[in-house]
């Protein structure tokens, strides 16, 4: 079977887009190739700096003839409609069209479309160009004399060449011609910009890669990641050093380079003083480079790694060099921006977040830290902290935002505070929180566990979900500026892993309350504001102003306490929604989830709720649960169809008196006893103890539904009996609402 190879040689591309340019130009090619009936074996793309690869497997020569019936309107329809169906199916005439009959709609026209096969090769002529003018790149350019014309080429950087063969292993390829801009295809390529610039001729995919890598190019991203990291590691172990592996720079250095060159640079030893992380991200973001870390002492090095894209005839003395005096440049910044830092004590930094907004309708980072330092002492009995280095740890945790260090880096936030807290001498509790009050960053982020860095990182979260809900600033679809979903995610994942009992509710509701107060403080003061000028003006008198504020305060006190209110029941239910999702994710039934919310009416203990899904899910995998459950939802279907026959509910207790079967007393003494064991075992969290409960009605429901007619003759022995039934949901709500159980 026939191969396509095909290369858009460029100006540079940058590395961060190589990766997933290369994905669409495969999406994008082989897409179309099937659309045009050409279902190819296998594809692969990949990318260098200067070039996207798409090489596709099997391909058939020719695409095969196509053919469809498309129905018409009836025979005798208006001549518009005629018309219509003449234009769709590309028929000159109605006679071209045969006539079906149908029993049922009568006869009507019917055309046979039969499109003809094309060569591969004119297919891929007409796609190509179409896919390079169209290519989704997130940034493009125009370039040349052309770009002054409307419509002209845009590429990611300048495009000069494309090549385009087809053809089978044991055959000449042929050449694909077409023209995009005022580039020709052709078979004709380059290698590496420095050692070997000259033009290359390939034929196919094998050749091409043979060719390309003796022309010092490696053609493959993910191989020039591991020579890389391979040659990295070697160069670190003749150091008695282990590389610090960054997943993330190794990409971006693959995209940098199309022949890597593994080289070792040195810098100072007094640096190494600096904390870890502000060296390695010093290196890393200014010159792309991996540090090292000392085998015998386990911190950083006085070395670094660096990839060139050139075998430098000096053996890279010149490029280390140029890389040292920068990183000793960046290095001696960090220096300056530590030690400058340190002068000042962390209390006089946080001073200065009254100059820094958090947000324009919450005042400044000062204000929202205040919050959250009120609410990590109310949090840290519960956690088990002291609630005066809560507080502390609060009022600190935002001071390193105002560095210099945090400025130039504001990845460091947090990371450096903890380093200036410890340097200072203040408590390696407090100093802890500071960097882990931040934390879980993400799902496979750790969450914090010291008491005092909990009470933070929880008082963090609530308050910034509170803030946002006070200001009904709430996640919209997939927009989320603010991270509250994070949030969200944050403090319940904090809750479960440390095994916390809050009363979430309660803290919402009491800091929705403080947030709107702030928040109407600062409207007052606008409104006093406006007041003024319009006493000033002449326009209102003070007996006026004291009279309209008079009249409308309990209104306003009452419609504030109510929309605080509405808004923390709004932001309980997006914890419910992030609840579901992070005990889906850990396999956890939605359904379950529900029928538990639903019973214990609310998200107050997240620890709970989760303990009883789980012996729930459990119950429910026994044959008891599963015939208990089956039973439930048999009563409750004939419940609801009673209920809408007759327009009314069967409510209230059933009357002894009127059993007339052993089975109808048995399963009204079971009820009776499960009910009562069931809420015990609750109020105790015995969860197992509740659902062994519940379980004991299987066999009496099971038998009153073998041996009771429900709908008996004697219309009180049928309204009993109905009472009855609507006696086994009461007797489960307190394990779970089994209406919302799927199954």
């Amino acid at each position: 079977m026939p191969e396509l190879l095909l290369e858009l040689f460029s100006e540079e591309i940058p590395a961060r887009m190589q990766r997933r340019a290369a994905d669409e130009l495969k999406q994008l090619v082989t897409n179309g190739l099937v659309e045009a009936g050409l279902v190819y074996e296998g594809a692969m793309a990949t990318a260098t700096p200067r070039r996207l690869c798409l090489h596709v497997m099997g391909v058939p020569g020719r695409s095969p003839e196509r053919s469809e019936e498309r129905k018409g309107p009836r025979v005798g329809a208006p001549e518009k409609a005629l018309e219509g169906f003449l234009k769709a199916a590309g028929l000159t005439s109605i006679d071209q069209a045969e006539i079906v009959s149908d029993p049922k709609k009568g006869d009507f026209y019917q055309a046979k479309i039969v499109t003809p096969g094309r060569d591969a090769a004119t297919v891929i002529a007409e796609l190509v160009p179409e896919i390079v003018r169209r290519f989704p790149w997130p940034k493009s350019m125009r370039w040349g004399a052309a770009s002054a014309e409307s419509g002209s080429l845009r590429w990611v950087r300048p495009l000069h060449a494309i090549v385009c063969t087809f053809g089978t292993e044991n055959e000449e390829p042929e050449v694909i011609r077409f023209t995009v801009g005022d580039i020709e295809s052709g078979d004709v390529t380059y290698g590496h910009r420095f050692m070997a610039p000259d033009a290359i001729t390939v034929r196919r995919m094998d050749d091409y890669v043979a060719k390309l890598e003796a022309a010092k190019v490696v053609l493959d991203l993910d191989r020039r990641k591991q020579m890389i990291l391979h040659d990295a590691k070697d160069r670190a172990l003749t150091l008695n050093c282990e590389l610090v592996e960054d997943p993330g720079l190794l990409e971006e250095v693959a995209g940098l380079v199309e022949w890597p060159v593994v080289l070792i640079g040195r810098f100072e030893e007094r640096f190494l003083k600096l904390p870890d992380e502000v060296i390695r991200l010093t290196i890393r973001e200014n010159q792309k480079c991996f540090v090292l870390r000392d085998g015998a002492t386990g911190r950083l090095a006085d070395a670094f790694v660096l990839t060139a894209n050139i075998e430098a005839a000096d053996g890279g003395t010149a490029i280390i060099g140029g890389n040292e005096r920068v990183v000793r440049a960046r290095l001696s910044d960090a220096e300056f921006f530590w030690t400058t830092d340190l002068e000042t004590p962390l209390a006089e930094h946080a001073k200065r977040l009254s100059a820094v907004t958090f947000h324009d309708k919450l005042g400044s980072q000062a204000e929202r830290v205040e919050r959250v330092a009120a609410l990590a002492k109310a949090l840290a009995p519960i956690v088990g902290a002291d609630p005066e280095q809560a507080e502390q740890a609060a009022r600190l945790a935002k001071a390193d935002l105002v560095t210099g260090m945090v400025g130039e880096f504001p990845e460091l936030q947090g990371y450096v505070g903890r380093r200036y807290a410890e340097a200072q001498g203040i408590d390696p509790a407090i100093a802890a929180a500071i960097e882990e009050h931040y934390k879980p960053v993400g799902p496979s982020d750790v969450v914090p566990t010291a008491p005092v860095s909990v009470a933070v990182a929880l008082a963090d979260k609530l308050d910034l979900l509170v803030s946002f809900w006070a200001i009904d600033e709430k996640p919209t679809g997939s927009k989320d500026p603010f991270a509250l979903r994070r949030a969200a995610l944050g403090v319940i994942r904090i809750i479960l892993e440390n095994g916390l009992r809050p009363r979430q509710a309660l803290l919402v509701n009491r800091h929705m309350l403080r947030v709107r107060l702030e928040i109407k403080r600062q409207e007052a003061i606008s409104l006093g504001s406006a007041f003024y000028e319009l006493y000033s003006a002449g326009f209102l008198g003070e007996r006026e102003i004291k009279s309209i504020i008079h009249e409308n305060v309990p209104e306003m006190d009452a419609l504030f306490i109510w929309e605080a209110e509405i808004r923390s029941v709004d932001l309980l239910s997006f914890f419910v929604e992030r609840l579901k999702n992070q005990l889906g994710d850990q396999g956890a039934r939605h359904d379950l989830v529900d029928a538990v919310l639903a019973s214990e009416q609310g998200v107050d203990d997240l620890l709970l709720i989760t303990r009883r899904i789980e012996a729930l899910s459990a119950f429910l995998a026994t044959e008891d649960g599963q015939n208990l459950l089956a039973g439930y939802k048999r009563a409750a279907n004939i419940l609801r169809a009673e209920e809408k026959k007759d327009g009314r509910a069967f409510a209230g207790e059933p009357d002894p008196a009127l059993y007339q079967e052993a089975e109808e007393r048995t399963l009204a003494e079971a009820i009776a006893v499960a009910r009562d064991k069931a809420a015990e075992a609750i109020a105790a969290e015995d969860f197992a103890g509740a659902m062994e409960a519940v379980a004991a009605l299987r066999a009496p429901v099971d038998a009153f539904f073998d041996k009771i007619l429900v709908n008996a003759d004697d219309p009180a022995v049928r309204e009993n009996r109905l009472k009855l039934l609507s006696a086994i949901p009461a007797a489960t709500a307190a394990v779970a609402d089994f209406s919302k159980i799927g199954g």
